[in-house]
């Protein structure tokens, strides 16, 4: 089985003898490249291009999700009595109060919990001390000629009608458009409503209100652009469907510590908000398992459940489980069908904790104690379901020590995370952060393997589940940092350290894939492919499966090459994270090959990044069809990849 270490590819079984280690100092004119088919390592797993989501910032809310209001079920009293918004120290804006204002006396607006409609209270308005009295939501996005659904349910006295919902992005009365609710029943009805925008606005105003006499009360409302797709921001999920990742882990990271996955099921209105448990702001629970599901079925993903080890236990760990596998027969399975959900989803992948060893970690416990419970956690859920794969929760040092040499036979994967927090002014060293910390717990766990006795006759290989650059002011809400060309090469070669080691790694996922450290940003009304998204895309779409020799002396550029799953065509993958062009001579060691197809992600500015609604300044390009044979050259500050077929 070959290994591959910097540029070079090792035979761990037959010891080739006189290969170069790591990467050289390079040498003057074109370095020299050597590729060998016949030696060929470990297929790379596809899982390796999974991504993960989580219940944190604008990943869902925001990012994926269509919702276009803040606090739709009224969580927060209204009015407000304090700042709506507030800052944090990394400068994003998270909603601290409830972002409804009134219109007329903010006496006029007491919350009722005698009956609320959701949660502890519902808005309650008395109308009729003044001329118009109601509430309404502003800054929000629209686009001229876009059409935007929605719905309120609303109760009251028959005296309080008509009401008067509107949408206005101007402040004329032909600025907006508006329907009348003309008759209102003491018990909440839902009232649906279209509007078509007149206007490109950042604020406009969402209005329910009322000129009559006696009070009338809001349940909930909704707002969503009219393409949506079962709730589902049709722009983001475009981009989604050209990452083709296989799988998504999902709800979290820190968020399922303190998450009650039952919170997300029934019908949505209805679902409770809760403060976020590890974050900001609050979770509407628009989203759960059901809506999940539901987006990777639009995006043709599996999915990939984590479950709660912090404060919850193993029998709600194992309802969860029979919830999303289990017969139409089973408690949980009936609960499903009635949800709208007869047929199993068949969830093969799950994550028994997360991040475990933090003491950030909402019921952190001790690794000699946390072992007992991952164990009792993992027997119940297989006890619903046999045939689920596990995921336990890992960190290279004495955690994943203790945890492989506790919990070996209560899991088929062990997780791990890295961050790279501190970004580097030299890009070379700056690409180079991401595969040293994917090398570090490759080199780990390899020595696990060779120590650790009750691993032996085991292939526990790592699903890196979290790794990604983290660092910047947040820009696209909470964690939203934004990511420059440079970033996009220390991907690439991220990804050419996983083949390095396609033994080892079965799983990846980028953390996060939109907004929090995502892949993809968006904005009110537009979405667009961050830097990092472009790496990962290109080397999804083109890359080999199956990794070849490489010996090369090309310091600081890293290269990796595969061949294709059916050995029909050979990839070569170049990052050159330095300022000028670099010349290549590619040795293939007798193969022939045809013209070689190309793609680039390149840049003169290293800093150089994307934004939403405005054209790329980073993107995949297509180059020249090209000849490998003689000498080559790669851009600056770029990543290539050339698919060339064999003869």
């Amino acid at each position: 089985m070959l290994r591959i270490v910097g540029c070079t590819l090792l035979l761990a079984s037959l010891q080739l003898a006189g290969q170069e280690t790591g990467r050289g100092s390079g040498s003057a004119g074109a370095a020299e490249v050597s590729i060998n088919v016949s030696q060929t390592a470990e297929p790379i797993s596809p899982y390796i291009y999974g991504q993960f989501i989580e219940h944190l910032g604008r990943c869902i809310y925001g990012g994926i999700w269509a919702e276009m209001l803040e606090d739709r079920k009224f969580y927060f009293p209204v009015p407000a009595p304090g700042a709506i918004w507030r800052e944090t120290r990394e400068h994003a804006r998270v909603l601290a109060a409830s972002p409804w204002k009134v219109i007329g006396s903010a006496q006029s607006v007491t919350m009722d919990s005698h009956d609320p409609f959701v949660g502890a209270h519902s808005p309650a308005i008395t109308c009729g001390a003044s001329g118009e009295t109601g509430v309404f939501q502003e800054e929000l996005a629209l686009t001229k000629g876009r059409g935007y659904n929605g719905y309120i349910y609303l109760a009251g006295e028959a005296s309080t009608a008509p009401i008067r919902i509107s949408l206005s992005w101007g402040p004329g009365e032909q600025d907006a458009d508006s329907v009348t609710v003309k008759k209102l029943s003491p018990k909440f009805e839902r009232v649906a409503f279209k509007f078509t925008a007149g206007a490109d606005t950042e604020n406009a105003r969402l209005t329910i209100s009322s000129k009559g006499k006696g009070q009338f009360r809001i349940g909930c409302a909704s707002l969503m652009p009219a393409d949506n797709i079962d709730g589902f921001r049709r722009d983001t999920l475009e981009l989604l469907k050209q990452l083709k990742a296989p799988v998504y882990r999902w709800p979290g990271g820190n968020f399922v510590s303190g998450y009650d996955w039952r919170d997300g099921l029934g019908q949505r209105d209805r679902r409770p908000t809760r403060t976020n448990p590890a974050w900001t702001g609050i979770e509407p629970n628009d989203v759960g398992m059901d809506e999940y599901i539901r987006l990777c079925e639009l995006i043709n993903t599996e999915p990939m459940i984590s479950v709660n080890t912090g404060f919850g236990d193993a029998y709600s760990a194992a309802a969860e489980v029979e919830y999303a596998n289990g017969s139409a027969e089973t408690a949980m399975g009936k609960v499903r069908a009635r949800n709208g959900h007869p047929r199993p989803y068949n969830v093969k992948w799950w994550c028994v904790g997360n991040e475990m060893f933090g003491k950030w970690q909402l019921g952190y416990m001790q690794l000699e104690h946390y072992v007992l419970k991952h164990n009792w956690v993992e027997e119940k859920m297989r006890q619903v379901d046999p045939t689920i794969k596990t995921v336990a929760s890992g960190e290279a040092g004495a955690w994943s020590r203790g945890m492989l040499t506790n919990c070996a036979d209560h899991m088929n994967l062990i997780s791990e995370h890295f961050y790279v927090f501190r970004p580097n002014d030299d890009v070379a060293a700056h690409v180079q952060l991401i595969p040293s910390n994917i090398k570090r717990i490759a080199d780990a766990h390899r020595l696990y393997r060779k120590e650790i006795p009750s691993l032996q006759g085991k292939d526990i290989r790592i699903s890196m589940d979290e790794w990604n650059y983290w660092y910047g002011p947040h820009v696209f809400g909470e964690l939203g940092t934004r990511y420059f060309l440079k970033d996009a090469l220390g991907i690439a070669a991220g990804l050419h350290e996983y083949f390095r080691n396609s033994d080892l790694f079965f799983m990846a996922h980028y953390a996060q894939t939109v907004n929090v450290i995502g892949c993809i940003k968006t904005t009110k009304t537009h979405a667009e492919f961050d830097t990092t998204g472009l790496a990962l895309a290109l080397y999804r779409n083109h890359f080999g499966t199956i990794p070849v020799q490489v010996v090369c002396q090309a310091a600081p550029l890293d290269i990796s090459a595969a061949l294709t799953s059916d050995r029909s065509a050979l990839t070569v993958g170049v990052v050159n994270p330095k300022a000028e062009a670099a010349d290549l001579k590619f040795n293939f060691n007798g193969i022939k090959l045809s013209q070689a197809e190309g793609w680039s992600i390149s840049g003169n500015d290293p800093m150089a990044f994307n934004q939403p609604g405005e054209p790329r300044r980073v993107d995949i390009k297509p180059l020249p069809s090209a000849d490998l044979g003689g000498n080559v050259s790669v851009s600056p500050y770029s990543i290539t990849l050339w698919r060339m077929p064999l003869k």
